[in-house]
C-alpha cells in the first residue's frame, strides 16, 4: 500500500489549498479515511473523518466550516479543500484510515500559513 499526499504549500492567511491523498494497493471505497496533521514538536491529530457507509463528515472544532473532506472512489483518492487558512493550520497534513494504520502513513504535505 502507497500512500502519497500533495497539494501543500504556502498561503496567506484566509486563502485556500485543496490537499489530495493518493492511495493505492487498496481499495478506498469500503474504508474511513481520515486527514491528520501535526506540528513541529506536537502529536499526530485527526483534523477531518469521512465514513464510508454513509459519507458521513466529521471535523474537529477549529476548522468546521472551513474544511470539508471529499473522496473520488474511482481515482482512490481522498481530498481536504481548505479555505480561510489561518496560521494555526500550519502543519504537516497526512492521511489514513481511521483509526489509522501504522504501515500507511506517507510522507505528508507541508502547509504554511503566513499571517
Amino acid at each position: 500500500v502507497q500512500v502519497v499526499e500533495s497539494g501543500g504549500g504556502m498561503v496567506q492567511a484566509g486563502g485556500s489549498l485543496r490537499l489530495s491523498c493518493a492511495v493505492s494497493g487498496l481499495t478506498i471505497w469500503y474504508l474511513t479515511w481520515a486527514w491528520y496533521r501535526q506540528t513541529p514538536g506536537g502529536e499526530r491529530t485527526l483534523v477531518a473523518r469521512l465514513r464510508w457507509m454513509d459519507n458521513t463528515e466529521f471535523y474537529i472544532d477549529s476548522v468546521k466550516g472551513r474544511f470539508s473532506i471529499t473522496k473520488d472512489n474511482a481515482k482512490n483518492t481522498i481530498f481536504l479543500q481548505m479555505n480561510n487558512l489561518k496560521p494555526e493550520d500550519t502543519a504537516i497534513y497526512y492521511c489514513n484510515e481511521d483509526p489509522p494504520d501504522a504501515d500507511y502513513w506517507g510522507q505528508g504535505t507541508q502547509v504554511t500559513v503566513s499571517s
